[in-house]
C-alpha cells in the first residue's frame, strides 16, 4: 500500500517542486521508499510521477517505484494490492514475458503492454494507479471497482499551459501550493448533510475524485483531453438462485487471496458476525496462525471485548486485546484529527484501532467491512421499505397535514423543542412523509445529520438547489438510475454500498489506516463476491432480516450460534460523553468562534445554539451533530481552506 502523486502537462521547475511536495505530504502512506520519474527535462510538455512505498510483497529494492518497463518505456506508480497477480503472471509468462521482481506492480506493467488499457478489467483487488505510455504519450489513471483505494485529480490553467495533478490524498494536492484552498459550495452542502463530503467533488474547489470502477486517459498531445471510461458498476439483481455453493467458493477465495503478504498480518475482531466470519475463513484458508485484535473500552456500554474473546477462543486465534481510555483518546486526539484527509465525523474510530494494531507490529489487517450492507444487517433494510409505502400513501394528504403529523409525533417523542429542535429519528418523519416514496430520498434522510430546515440556518449563504437530499444532482440521478427496477432489498443494499461504504467507510478506512502505515484489506468487498450475491434469491440472501443468516451459514456454521445471539452493536467510541468532559473546553472554544465559522460559510449563532443544546443534554441532539461541525472547522483551519 502506497501513496502516488504526479502531474501531466506543461512542466517547469515549479511543477516538479510541487509534485515533490505532494509526495512528501504522503510520506505516512509509504515510509519504506520513495521515487520520482520525469518523462523529459524540467520544462515543456511531459509527465512527472512520484511514489511512496509501503512494502508488502517483495520487500527488496526490486519493488521500488516508479517502475519502468525497459522494452516499451511504460512507467507506473501504483497504490494497492492485486490479489490475482500470480495467475496473471503465469499467463503473461506463458506468452513470453519475463519478470525481475516478485511484485504485483510489475505484473500490471506487463499486463498493460500485453492487453492495453482494457487490462484493468482483469484485475481483482484494490488499486489506484497512474501509468504513462511514451508510445502514445497518454497517461492512464484507474481505480478499483468498489473504490477502496482513492485517486484525486485537479486541473489547473496556467500561462505556460494546462496542467493536471493527481494524488492519493486531497491534502497532497493542497500541499503542491498550486491548488487553491477554497471551499467548494456543493462539497460543503454534502459535508453538512452527511458529516463527510460526497463525490465526485471534494470539499476543495477544483479537486475531484476519480469514481470507483473508472479509468481516465489524458492525452498529452491533445491539450490534455480527458477520456473517462466506467469499466464496472454495482450489479443490479441478476437472478433468483438459492444455490450458494459458488458464493461459498468466492468468499473462501477472497479471504485466502488476502492472506498473502511478506509482512505480519492480523484480523480486526469485534466479536460481531462480520469480523468473526473473516476470522473463521482466515483460520480455514491459512496455513499459519492467525492473530486477531480487539479494542475495548472502560465504558461497558461500548465494550465488546468479552464477545471478541469468546469468538477468538472458539476459533483458536492468537488474540490480543487493546484498551482505549478517555485519557489516551484525548491525549492522541490531535494525531487522529491530523490523519483525516477530508473532514469526517467517524474516521477517528478507525485511526485509534489502526494505531493500536500497527503498534503491535502488524502491517496488514483484514476487516469485516461490507457484511451489513451485503447481507441486510442494518435497520435500513426493514425500515426503508415501510417508509416508502407510508410516504407514497401520504401523497394523498396536503403538505400542511404531513408537516403537522410530523411535528406532533416529534413532540410526542422528544417533548417541547428548545432553541435547537431535535435532529434525528422521529424528528425526520415530516420530511420523510413528503418524499413521495422515493427510496433514494428516504435513504438520504435516514442518514442526514441535520434536518433541511436547520441546514439552511447553519449555512444560509449556500444555494441549496444545487443538491438533492444531500447529494450533487448528477450523483442523485446516477443512483436513481442504478436502483431502478431492482427488488427493494437489493436496492437498499446498492445504496448502502454506494453511499455508506463508498463515500464514508472506505475513504475513512484508507485515510485513517494509511496515516499509520497500515494496509487494511476488506475481503467481503471483493467484486466477485458482490457480483455473485446479486444473483442470489433475496429470500435466501436477506432473510430473516437483520440476522445475516446466509453469512453465518457460509462462514460460522462450526461455531455455537449463541455467540452471536445478542443485540447488534457497531464499533463506536464513547465520544458522546468524552466531548462533554475533558474535550468540552476545546470544542466550546471552536464552536463558539464566530470568525472560524464565518470563514467556512457557517452561521456562528446557529452553530453555538446547537452546541449549547447538546452540552445541556437537549433531546434529539446526538453527539455526531456538534462533533461533525467541530471536525469541519478544525480541518479547514489546519489546512487554510475557506470560502
Amino acid at each position: 500500500m502506497c501513496g502516488i502523486a504526479g502531474a501531466i502537462g506543461a512542466l517547469d521547475a515549479t511543477v516538479i517542486a510541487a509534485v515533490r511536495r505532494a509526495s512528501a505530504a504522503e510520506a505516512h502512506r509509504g515510509p519504506d521508499a520513495e521515487g520520482l520519474w520525469k518523462s523529459s527535462d524540467d520544462s515543456g510538455p511531459g509527465v512527472v510521477l512520484a511514489h511512496r512505498r509501503l512494502s508488502i510483497l517483495d520487500l527488496s529494492a526490486d519493488g521500488t517505484q516508479p517502475m519502468h518497463d525497459p522494452k516499451s518505456g511504460v512507467v507506473i506508480v501504483y497504490n494497492g494490492e492485486v490479489y490475482n497477480f500470480a495467475a496473471l503472471r503465469r499467463e503473461l509468462e506463458a506468452g513470453g514475458a519475463s519478470f525481475h521482481s516478485k511484485t504485483d506492480t510489475e505484473v500490471l506493467l506487463h499486463a498493460y503492454v500485453r492487453w492495453g488499457p482494457e487490462f484493468v478489467s482483469r484485475l481483482r483487488g484494490m488499486f489506484g494507479f497512474a501509468l504513462y505510455d511514451p508510445r502514445t504519450r497518454r497517461l492512464l489513471i484507474a481505480r478499483d471497482r468498489l473504490g477502496i483505494k482513492p485517486v484525486y485529480v485537479a486541473r489547473l490553467r496556467r500561462p505556460a499551459g494546462d496542467l493536471l495533478f493527481f494524488a492519493s490524498e486531497v491534502r497532497a494536492l493542497l500541499a503542491t501550493g498550486l491548488v487553491e484552498p477554497r471551499l467548494d459550495p456543493i462539497g460543503l452542502q454534502t459535508q453538512l448533510w452527511h458529516g463527510f463530503p460526497v463525490g465526485p467533488g471534494t470539499l476543495v474547489r477544483g479537486v475531484r475524485r476519480l469514481e470507483a470502477g473508472t479509468s481516465l486517459t489524458i492525452d498529452l498531445d491533445d491539450d490534455l483531453r480527458e477520456t473517462s471510461h466506467r469499466y464496472w458498476t454495482l450489479p443490479g439483481a441478476s437472478g433468483a438462485s438459492s444455490d450458494v455453493s459458488r458464493l461459498r467458493e468466492e468468499l473462501e477465495a477472497s479471504v485466502r487471496m488476502r492472506l498473502v503478504a511478506d509482512v505480519p498480518l492480523g484480523v480486526f475482531l469485534s466479536g460481531g458476525i462480520d469480523s468473526s466470519a473473516i476470522s473463521a475463513l482466515a483460520m480455514r484458508g491459512g496455513d499459519h496462525a492467525i492473530r486477531t485484535f480487539n479494542v475495548g473500552f472502560e465504558e461497558s456500554r461500548y465494550d465488546e471485548s468479552q464477545h471478541a474473546r469468546a469468538v477468538a477462543r472458539a476459533l483458536g486465534t492468537e488474540h490480543q486485546e487493546i484498551r482505549l481510555s478517555q485519557a489516551s483518546f484525548t491525549g492522541r486526539l490531535g494525531d487522529a484529527l491530523a490523519a483525516l484527509d477530508q473532514p469526517t465525523f467517524d474516521a477517528i474510530n478507525t485511526w485509534f484501532v489502526s494505531r493500536a494494531v500497527r503498534d503491535a507490529g502488524i502491517t496488514v489487517a483484514l476487516a469485516g467491512t461490507g457484511g451489513d450492507e451485503l447481507f441486510g444487517g442494518y435497520a435500513s433494510f426493514r425500515e426503508l421499505p415501510r417508509l416508502a409505502l407510508l410516504s407514497r400513501a401520504a401523497q394523498l394528504l396536503p403538505g400542511s397535514a404531513r408537516r403537522a403529523i410530523g411535528a406532533a409525533i416529534t413532540r410526542g417523542a422528544f417533548g417541547r423543542a428548545g432553541e435547537t429542535p431535535p435532529q434525528m429519528a422521529w424528528a425526520k418523519l415530516g420530511e420523510m412523509l413528503g418524499a413521495r416514496g422515493r427510496l433514494l430520498d428516504l435513504y438520504q434522510l435516514s442518514y442526514a445529520l441535520f434536518l433541511p430546515g436547520f441546514l439552511r440556518q447553519l449555512a444560509p449563504g449556500l444555494e441549496w438547489s444545487q443538491t438533492r437530499a444531500g447529494l450533487p444532482l448528477e450523483r442523485a440521478d446516477e443512483l436513481d438510475a442504478a436502483i431502478a427496477g431492482s427488488p427493494t432489498l437489493h436496492a437498499v443494499s446498492m445504496l448502502e454500498l454506494a453511499s455508506f461504504i463508498g463515500e464514508r467507510l472506505l475513504p475513512d478506512t484508507d485515510a485513517a489506516s494509511m496515516a499509520v502505515s497500515l494496509e487494511v484489506r476488506v475481503p467481503l468487498l471483493d467484486h466477485r463476491v458482490v457480483e455473485t450475491l446479486a444473483g442470489i434469491d433475496p429470500a435466501r440472501r436477506f432473510a430473516p432480516l437483520g440476522r445475516k443468516q446466509l453469512l453465518r451459514d457460509l462462514a460460522l456454521a462450526d461455531l455455537d450460534p449463541k455467540l452471536f445471539e445478542r443485540p447488534k452493536q457497531g464499533f463506536e467510541l464513547p465520544i458522546g460523553g468524552w466531548i462533554r468532559q475533558e474535550l468540552r473546553a476545546e470544542i466550546d472554544a471552536l464552536l463558539t468562534d464566530r470568525a472560524a465559522c464565518a470563514a467556512v460559510g457557517l452561521d456562528g449563532d446557529a452553530v453555538a445554539r446547537l452546541w449549547r443544546a447538546y452540552a445541556a443534554g437537549a433531546p434529539g441532539i446526538y453527539w455526531s451533530r456538534p462533533w461533525s461541525l467541530f471536525v469541519l472547522l478544525w480541518w479547514c483551519r489546519r489546512y487554510g481552506v475557506a470560502i
